[in-house]
Protein backbone atom coordinates (compact mmCIF):
# COMPACT_ATOMS: atom_id res chain seq x y z
CA UNK A 1 0.00 0.00 0.00
CA UNK A 2 1.03 3.47 -0.34
CA UNK A 3 2.32 5.73 2.21
CA UNK A 4 0.02 7.70 4.78
CA UNK A 5 1.35 10.89 3.34
CA UNK A 6 0.96 10.00 -0.38
CA UNK A 7 -2.19 8.70 -0.14
CA UNK A 8 -3.61 12.00 1.89
CA UNK A 9 -2.07 14.16 -1.10
CA UNK A 10 -4.21 11.54 -3.61
CA UNK A 11 -7.43 12.07 -1.67
CA UNK A 12 -6.69 15.75 -1.08
CA UNK A 13 -6.65 15.92 2.85
CA UNK A 14 -4.44 17.82 5.16
CA UNK A 15 -3.65 17.13 9.21
CA UNK A 16 -5.27 13.49 8.16
CA UNK A 17 -3.96 10.03 8.79
CA UNK A 18 -5.16 7.62 5.93
CA UNK A 19 -5.45 4.34 7.73
CA UNK A 20 -6.78 2.07 4.69
CA UNK A 21 -7.93 2.26 1.25
CA UNK A 22 -10.64 -0.18 0.45
CA UNK A 23 -12.49 -0.78 -2.52
CA UNK A 24 -16.27 -1.53 -2.60
CA UNK A 25 -17.67 -4.04 -4.98
CA UNK A 26 -21.10 -3.45 -4.71
CA UNK A 27 -20.80 0.10 -5.18
CA UNK A 28 -17.99 0.44 -7.28
CA UNK A 29 -16.71 3.36 -4.71
CA UNK A 30 -13.52 3.75 -3.03
CA UNK A 31 -13.47 4.04 0.56
CA UNK A 32 -10.64 5.82 2.21
CA UNK A 33 -10.40 5.11 6.03
CA UNK A 34 -9.15 8.19 7.93
CA UNK A 35 -8.78 10.09 11.05
CA UNK A 36 -7.90 13.34 12.08
CA UNK A 37 -3.74 14.46 13.32
CA UNK A 38 -3.93 14.03 17.39
CA UNK A 39 -3.73 17.71 17.31
CA UNK A 40 -6.90 18.26 15.52
CA UNK A 41 -9.04 15.55 17.52
CA UNK A 42 -11.81 16.77 19.97
CA UNK A 43 -12.31 20.68 18.61
CA UNK A 44 -15.88 22.11 18.11
CA UNK A 45 -17.14 21.67 14.80
CA UNK A 46 -18.38 25.46 14.87
CA UNK A 47 -16.00 27.49 16.45
CA UNK A 48 -13.02 25.31 16.38
CA UNK A 49 -11.83 25.45 20.29
CA UNK A 50 -10.78 22.12 22.12
CA UNK A 51 -13.71 20.95 24.17
CA UNK A 52 -14.01 17.79 26.10
CA UNK A 53 -15.23 14.48 24.38
CA UNK A 54 -18.70 14.08 24.92
CA UNK A 55 -19.22 10.46 23.40
CA UNK A 56 -18.69 8.31 20.16
CA UNK A 57 -21.76 9.67 18.14
CA UNK A 58 -23.63 7.90 15.60
CA UNK A 59 -20.47 5.89 14.49
CA UNK A 60 -18.59 6.05 11.59
CA UNK A 61 -19.55 8.95 8.68
CA UNK A 62 -18.39 9.08 5.08
CA UNK A 63 -17.75 12.32 2.97
CA UNK A 64 -17.72 12.85 -0.53
CA UNK A 65 -14.24 13.31 -1.89
CA UNK A 66 -12.82 14.53 -5.47
CA UNK A 67 -13.29 11.17 -7.59
CA UNK A 68 -10.53 9.16 -8.65
CA UNK A 69 -10.79 8.93 -12.79
CA UNK A 70 -14.82 7.45 -12.95
CA UNK A 71 -14.46 6.16 -9.71
CA UNK A 72 -16.16 8.20 -6.49
CA UNK A 73 -14.05 8.52 -3.34
CA UNK A 74 -15.34 8.46 0.20
CA UNK A 75 -13.79 9.54 3.12
CA UNK A 76 -14.31 7.40 5.79
CA UNK A 77 -13.96 8.31 9.66
CA UNK A 78 -15.51 8.41 13.25
CA UNK A 79 -17.68 10.90 13.65
CA UNK A 80 -17.48 11.73 17.80
CA UNK A 81 -19.56 14.92 19.70
CA UNK A 82 -17.57 16.81 22.19
CA UNK A 83 -18.93 19.56 24.96
CA UNK A 84 -18.39 23.05 23.59
CA UNK A 85 -18.67 25.64 26.62
CA UNK A 86 -20.03 28.12 23.46
CA UNK A 87 -22.14 25.90 21.54
CA UNK A 88 -22.89 22.77 23.20
CA UNK A 89 -22.92 19.68 22.30
CA UNK A 90 -21.66 19.50 18.75
CA UNK A 91 -19.99 16.57 16.30
CA UNK A 92 -16.23 17.00 16.46
CA UNK A 93 -15.01 18.98 14.07
CA UNK A 94 -12.54 17.54 10.91
CA UNK A 95 -10.22 19.01 8.82
CA UNK A 96 -11.13 17.65 5.37
CA UNK A 97 -14.58 18.80 5.78
CA UNK A 98 -16.83 21.76 7.24
CA UNK A 99 -19.52 21.41 9.66
CA UNK A 100 -22.30 19.75 8.94
CA UNK A 101 -21.34 19.19 5.01
CA UNK A 102 -21.22 15.81 3.64
CA UNK A 103 -18.49 16.35 1.22
CA UNK A 104 -15.03 17.27 1.58
CA UNK A 105 -13.10 21.06 1.19
CA UNK A 106 -11.72 20.04 -2.04
CA UNK A 107 -14.74 18.98 -3.56
CA UNK A 108 -16.35 21.95 -2.09
CA UNK A 109 -14.12 24.00 -3.99
CA UNK A 110 -14.25 21.92 -7.11
CA UNK A 111 -17.96 22.82 -7.62
CA UNK A 112 -18.50 26.81 -5.98
CA UNK A 113 -15.73 27.12 -9.12
CA UNK A 114 -17.44 24.58 -11.82
CA UNK A 115 -20.95 26.81 -10.79
CA UNK A 116 -19.50 30.02 -12.54
CA UNK A 117 -18.42 28.74 -15.78
CA UNK A 118 -21.80 26.34 -16.63
CA UNK A 119 -25.17 25.76 -15.23
CA UNK A 120 -26.48 24.33 -11.94
CA UNK A 121 -27.74 21.32 -13.81
CA UNK A 122 -24.58 20.81 -15.62
CA UNK A 123 -22.33 20.85 -12.30
CA UNK A 124 -24.96 18.14 -10.81
CA UNK A 125 -24.46 16.08 -14.01
CA UNK A 126 -20.49 16.01 -14.06
CA UNK A 127 -20.10 15.76 -9.76
CA UNK A 128 -22.40 13.21 -10.03
CA UNK A 129 -24.39 14.94 -6.85
CA UNK A 130 -28.42 16.11 -6.53
CA UNK A 131 -28.97 19.50 -8.09
CA UNK A 132 -30.35 21.21 -4.67
CA UNK A 133 -26.87 20.02 -3.66
CA UNK A 134 -24.76 22.25 -5.96
CA UNK A 135 -26.85 25.49 -4.59
CA UNK A 136 -25.56 23.99 -0.59
CA UNK A 137 -22.14 24.05 -1.21
CA UNK A 138 -21.77 26.89 -3.10
CA UNK A 139 -23.72 28.48 0.14
CA UNK A 140 -20.92 26.80 2.11
CA UNK A 141 -18.44 28.45 0.27
CA UNK A 142 -19.75 32.04 0.27
CA UNK A 143 -20.32 32.03 4.07
CA UNK A 144 -16.76 30.65 4.59
CA UNK A 145 -15.57 33.59 2.32
CA UNK A 146 -17.08 35.73 4.02
CA UNK A 147 -16.24 35.43 7.47
CA UNK A 148 -12.32 35.61 5.88
CA UNK A 149 -13.16 38.15 3.57
CA UNK A 150 -14.27 41.85 3.81
CA UNK A 151 -15.77 43.11 1.06
CA UNK A 152 -16.87 46.20 2.29
CA UNK A 153 -12.69 47.17 3.29
CA UNK A 154 -11.76 50.35 2.49
CA UNK A 155 -14.88 51.22 0.31
CA UNK A 156 -14.58 55.25 -0.33
CA UNK A 157 -15.78 55.47 -3.88
CA UNK A 158 -18.77 53.25 -5.16
CA UNK A 159 -20.77 52.99 -8.06
CA UNK A 160 -24.34 52.31 -7.96
CA UNK A 161 -26.72 50.70 -11.22
CA UNK A 162 -29.88 48.68 -11.64
CA UNK A 163 -30.01 45.53 -14.20
CA UNK A 164 -33.12 43.91 -14.82
CA UNK A 165 -33.43 40.12 -15.61
CA UNK A 166 -36.64 37.54 -16.11
CA UNK A 167 -37.39 39.55 -19.46
CA UNK A 168 -36.94 43.00 -18.23
CA UNK A 169 -39.97 42.57 -15.36
CA UNK A 170 -37.29 42.33 -11.95
CA UNK A 171 -34.61 44.41 -11.25
CA UNK A 172 -31.17 43.94 -9.16
CA UNK A 173 -29.45 46.75 -7.77
CA UNK A 174 -25.44 46.39 -7.78
CA UNK A 175 -23.03 48.00 -6.07
CA UNK A 176 -19.23 48.12 -7.10
CA UNK A 177 -16.49 49.44 -5.85
CA UNK A 178 -14.41 51.94 -8.52
CA UNK A 179 -11.00 51.41 -6.89
CA UNK A 180 -10.80 47.20 -6.95
CA UNK A 181 -13.76 46.97 -9.74
CA UNK A 182 -14.95 44.11 -7.29
CA UNK A 183 -18.66 43.68 -6.78
CA UNK A 184 -19.46 44.37 -3.51
CA UNK A 185 -23.32 44.24 -2.97
CA UNK A 186 -26.26 42.98 -5.17
CA UNK A 187 -29.88 42.50 -4.08
CA UNK A 188 -33.32 42.19 -6.08
CA UNK A 189 -34.98 45.02 -5.87
CA UNK A 190 -34.54 48.96 -7.92
CA UNK A 191 -35.95 51.54 -5.07
CA UNK A 192 -35.53 53.25 -1.79
CA UNK A 193 -35.47 50.34 0.38
CA UNK A 194 -33.63 48.14 -1.93
CA UNK A 195 -30.27 50.68 -1.72
CA UNK A 196 -30.82 51.61 1.90
CA UNK A 197 -30.20 47.90 2.68
CA UNK A 198 -27.18 47.96 1.48
CA UNK A 199 -25.95 51.23 3.18
CA UNK A 200 -27.09 49.32 6.57
CA UNK A 201 -25.43 46.42 6.09
CA UNK A 202 -22.30 48.48 5.66
CA UNK A 203 -22.67 50.47 8.88
CA UNK A 204 -23.25 47.18 10.49
CA UNK A 205 -19.95 46.09 9.28
CA UNK A 206 -18.10 48.90 11.04
CA UNK A 207 -14.66 47.05 13.19
CA UNK A 208 -14.54 47.15 16.75
CA UNK A 209 -13.09 50.35 16.71
CA UNK A 210 -16.30 52.02 15.84
CA UNK A 211 -15.80 53.27 12.60
CA UNK A 212 -18.44 54.36 10.02
CA UNK A 213 -17.79 52.97 7.08
CA UNK A 214 -20.93 54.82 5.49
CA UNK A 215 -19.26 58.24 6.51
CA UNK A 216 -16.12 56.69 4.40
CA UNK A 217 -18.04 56.79 1.02
CA UNK A 218 -16.24 60.04 -0.81
CA UNK A 219 -17.67 59.31 -4.42
CA UNK A 220 -20.51 57.75 -5.93
CA UNK A 221 -21.39 57.20 -8.82
CA UNK A 222 -25.27 56.74 -10.48
CA UNK A 223 -27.52 56.87 -13.33
CA UNK A 224 -29.51 59.75 -12.53
CA UNK A 225 -32.54 57.76 -10.80
CA UNK A 226 -34.42 60.12 -8.16
CA UNK A 227 -34.64 57.03 -5.90
CA UNK A 228 -30.81 56.37 -5.60
CA UNK A 229 -30.32 60.26 -5.80
CA UNK A 230 -32.18 60.60 -2.48
CA UNK A 231 -31.01 58.08 -0.64
CA UNK A 232 -27.14 58.71 -1.37
CA UNK A 233 -27.89 62.56 -0.03
CA UNK A 234 -29.76 61.21 2.44
CA UNK A 235 -27.29 58.44 3.78
CA UNK A 236 -24.00 59.95 2.46
CA UNK A 237 -24.36 63.41 3.13
CA UNK A 238 -20.82 64.72 2.30
CA UNK A 239 -20.19 62.33 -1.09
CA UNK A 240 -19.74 63.87 -4.18
CA UNK A 241 -22.63 62.40 -6.16
CA UNK A 242 -21.76 62.01 -10.24
CA UNK A 243 -23.75 61.77 -12.46
CA UNK A 244 -23.01 58.47 -15.67
CA UNK A 245 -21.76 59.79 -18.71
CA UNK A 246 -22.81 57.09 -20.43
CA UNK A 247 -26.65 57.61 -18.96
CA UNK A 248 -26.48 61.21 -19.69
CA UNK A 249 -25.91 60.39 -23.41
CA UNK A 250 -28.17 57.78 -24.09
CA UNK A 251 -30.73 60.18 -22.49
CA UNK A 252 -29.87 62.73 -25.52
CA UNK A 253 -29.69 60.06 -28.13
CA UNK A 254 -32.96 58.82 -27.28
CA UNK A 255 -34.19 62.68 -27.78
CA UNK A 256 -32.20 62.63 -31.44
CA UNK A 257 -34.39 59.26 -32.38
CA UNK A 258 -37.73 60.82 -31.05
CA UNK A 259 -36.76 63.54 -33.46
CA UNK A 260 -35.69 60.99 -36.41
CA UNK A 261 -39.21 59.06 -35.98
CA UNK A 262 -40.86 62.34 -35.86
CA UNK A 263 -39.60 63.11 -39.02
CA UNK A 264 -40.37 59.98 -40.56
CA UNK A 265 -43.92 60.11 -39.41
CA UNK A 266 -44.28 63.61 -41.46
CA UNK A 267 -42.46 62.12 -44.06
CA UNK A 268 -45.38 59.35 -44.59
CA UNK A 269 -48.06 61.53 -43.62
CA UNK A 270 -48.37 60.82 -40.17
CA UNK A 271 -50.62 57.93 -40.45
CA UNK A 272 -50.02 54.64 -38.76
CA UNK A 273 -52.18 52.69 -40.58
CA UNK A 274 -54.16 52.82 -44.22
CA UNK A 275 -57.64 53.73 -43.92
CA UNK A 276 -58.55 51.71 -47.01
CA UNK A 277 -56.34 48.47 -46.92
CA UNK A 278 -56.02 48.78 -42.75
CA UNK A 279 -52.14 48.20 -43.44
CA UNK A 280 -49.21 49.74 -42.10
CA UNK A 281 -47.39 52.44 -45.12
CA UNK A 282 -44.58 51.33 -47.25
CA UNK A 283 -41.58 53.85 -46.63
CA UNK A 284 -40.82 55.24 -49.45
CA UNK A 285 -38.33 58.08 -50.92
CA UNK A 286 -37.92 60.36 -47.76
CA UNK A 287 -39.50 58.61 -45.35
CA UNK A 288 -36.94 55.49 -46.24
CA UNK A 289 -33.79 57.25 -46.25
CA UNK A 290 -35.12 58.46 -43.15
CA UNK A 291 -35.41 54.71 -41.89
CA UNK A 292 -32.23 53.59 -43.37
CA UNK A 293 -30.43 56.66 -41.60
CA UNK A 294 -31.06 55.88 -37.65
CA UNK A 295 -27.36 54.44 -37.39
CA UNK A 296 -25.94 57.26 -39.19
CA UNK A 297 -27.17 59.41 -36.40
CA UNK A 298 -26.84 57.25 -33.79
CA UNK A 299 -22.77 56.11 -34.26
CA UNK A 300 -19.90 58.09 -33.25
CA UNK A 301 -18.65 60.52 -36.36
CA UNK A 302 -15.36 58.49 -36.27
CA UNK A 303 -16.66 55.01 -36.88
CA UNK A 304 -19.07 56.32 -39.67
CA UNK A 305 -18.75 54.38 -43.22
CA UNK A 306 -18.91 55.50 -46.36
CA UNK A 307 -22.44 54.91 -46.79
CA UNK A 308 -23.62 56.45 -43.50
CA UNK A 309 -21.30 59.34 -43.78
CA UNK A 310 -23.46 59.96 -47.38
CA UNK A 311 -26.60 59.28 -45.20
CA UNK A 312 -25.99 62.13 -42.98
CA UNK A 313 -24.53 64.90 -45.32
CA UNK A 314 -28.37 64.12 -47.25
CA UNK A 315 -29.75 64.42 -43.93
CA UNK A 316 -27.98 68.29 -42.84
CA UNK A 317 -29.16 69.23 -46.59
CA UNK A 318 -33.00 67.76 -46.57
CA UNK A 319 -33.56 67.74 -42.56
CA UNK A 320 -31.88 70.56 -41.21
CA UNK A 321 -34.11 70.40 -37.32
CA UNK A 322 -32.84 66.32 -37.29
CA UNK A 323 -29.19 67.69 -38.35
CA UNK A 324 -29.66 70.25 -35.20
CA UNK A 325 -30.54 67.37 -32.98
CA UNK A 326 -27.42 65.25 -34.01
CA UNK A 327 -25.20 68.06 -33.24
CA UNK A 328 -26.94 68.75 -29.89
CA UNK A 329 -26.33 64.62 -29.36
CA UNK A 330 -22.57 64.91 -30.64
CA UNK A 331 -21.88 68.21 -28.39
CA UNK A 332 -23.33 66.83 -25.31
CA UNK A 333 -20.68 63.21 -25.92
CA UNK A 334 -17.78 66.29 -26.61
CA UNK A 335 -18.80 68.05 -23.22
CA UNK A 336 -17.52 64.66 -21.24
CA UNK A 337 -14.13 65.21 -23.15
CA UNK A 338 -13.52 68.24 -21.97
CA UNK A 339 -10.75 69.08 -18.94
CA UNK A 340 -12.65 70.46 -15.99
CA UNK A 341 -12.03 74.01 -15.98
CA UNK A 342 -13.65 74.31 -19.80
CA UNK A 343 -16.50 71.64 -19.27
CA UNK A 344 -18.73 74.42 -16.93
CA UNK A 345 -18.80 76.90 -19.53
CA UNK A 346 -19.45 74.15 -22.34
CA UNK A 347 -22.34 72.96 -20.21
CA UNK A 348 -24.10 76.13 -19.87
CA UNK A 349 -23.51 76.91 -23.24
CA UNK A 350 -25.21 73.55 -24.22
CA UNK A 351 -28.37 74.21 -22.23
CA UNK A 352 -28.61 77.35 -23.65
CA UNK A 353 -28.32 76.03 -27.04
CA UNK A 354 -31.07 73.26 -26.34
CA UNK A 355 -33.02 75.53 -24.71
CA UNK A 356 -33.46 78.07 -28.06
CA UNK A 357 -33.36 75.02 -30.72
CA UNK A 358 -36.99 75.15 -31.03
CA UNK A 359 -37.21 71.28 -30.88
CA UNK A 360 -39.35 70.26 -28.34
CA UNK A 361 -37.31 66.98 -27.78
CA UNK A 362 -34.26 68.77 -26.34
CA UNK A 363 -36.17 71.82 -24.76
CA UNK A 364 -37.73 69.22 -22.54
CA UNK A 365 -34.38 67.24 -22.06
CA UNK A 366 -32.22 70.64 -21.01
CA UNK A 367 -34.88 70.99 -17.94
CA UNK A 368 -33.92 67.46 -16.80
CA UNK A 369 -30.06 67.84 -17.24
CA UNK A 370 -30.39 71.19 -15.84
CA UNK A 371 -31.68 69.38 -12.67
CA UNK A 372 -28.02 67.44 -12.87
CA UNK A 373 -25.56 69.86 -13.69
CA UNK A 374 -23.85 69.40 -10.36
CA UNK A 375 -23.15 65.35 -11.01
CA UNK A 376 -22.64 65.88 -13.89
CA UNK A 377 -19.53 68.89 -13.75
CA UNK A 378 -18.47 66.34 -11.35
CA UNK A 379 -18.13 63.08 -13.10
CA UNK A 380 -16.06 65.35 -15.17
CA UNK A 381 -13.78 66.40 -12.90
CA UNK A 382 -13.42 62.99 -10.88
CA UNK A 383 -13.34 61.05 -13.58
CA UNK A 384 -15.78 58.56 -12.64
CA UNK A 385 -18.42 56.91 -14.68
CA UNK A 386 -20.30 54.04 -14.65
CA UNK A 387 -18.71 51.80 -17.33
CA UNK A 388 -17.19 49.62 -15.05
CA UNK A 389 -20.43 48.60 -13.44
CA UNK A 390 -21.86 48.40 -16.83
CA UNK A 391 -19.05 45.85 -17.58
CA UNK A 392 -20.47 44.03 -14.43
CA UNK A 393 -23.74 43.98 -15.41
CA UNK A 394 -22.80 42.26 -18.93
CA UNK A 395 -20.78 39.51 -16.34
CA UNK A 396 -24.31 39.18 -14.74
CA UNK A 397 -26.14 38.48 -17.53
CA UNK A 398 -23.55 36.33 -18.81
CA UNK A 399 -23.69 34.28 -15.66
CA UNK A 400 -27.62 34.36 -15.75
CA UNK A 401 -27.71 33.05 -19.02
CA UNK A 402 -25.46 30.07 -18.50
CA UNK A 403 -27.21 29.16 -15.16
CA UNK A 404 -30.69 29.45 -17.16
CA UNK A 405 -31.85 31.96 -14.34
CA UNK A 406 -30.82 29.25 -11.30
CA UNK A 407 -27.86 31.45 -9.54
CA UNK A 408 -28.60 32.45 -6.48
CA UNK A 409 -27.58 36.42 -5.82
CA UNK A 410 -24.79 35.17 -4.04
CA UNK A 411 -23.51 32.96 -6.36
CA UNK A 412 -23.49 36.37 -9.18
CA UNK A 413 -21.23 37.51 -6.27
CA UNK A 414 -19.05 34.55 -6.45
CA UNK A 415 -19.20 34.30 -9.94
CA UNK A 416 -17.57 37.67 -10.41
CA UNK A 417 -15.69 37.62 -7.21
CA UNK A 418 -14.23 33.90 -7.34
CA UNK A 419 -11.91 33.09 -3.76
CA UNK A 420 -8.46 33.89 -4.59
CA UNK A 421 -7.10 30.08 -3.04
CA UNK A 422 -5.78 28.03 -5.95
CA UNK A 423 -7.02 25.11 -4.51
CA UNK A 424 -10.44 25.75 -5.99
CA UNK A 425 -8.57 24.57 -9.63
CA UNK A 426 -8.07 21.37 -8.93
CA UNK A 427 -9.61 19.05 -10.91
Amino acid sequence: MLGSRVCARLVGVENTVVEAMDFDEVSGDLVVRVRPFKRCMNRCGICGSRSPRFDRGRGRRRWRSLDAGTTRVFLEADAPRVSCPAHGVVVAQVPWARHGAGHTCEFDAQVAWLVTQCSKRGVSELMRIAWHSVGAIIERVWEDTASTFDRFADLTRIGVDEISYKRGHKYLTVVVNHDTGRLVWAAPGRDKATLNQFFDELAASGDAAGQDRVAMISHVSADGANWSKSVIRNRCPRAVLCADPFHVVKWVTEALDTVRRQAWSAATGRRRHDPETGQQPRSVGQAQRLQHSRFSIWKNPENLTANQQVQLDWIRTSHPTLFRAYLLKEAMRTLFKLSPQEAPAAFDHWISWARRSRIPAFVDLQRRIMKHRDEILASITHGLSNGLIESVNTKIRLITRIAFGALHRSEWIRGLNPPASSRHLAT
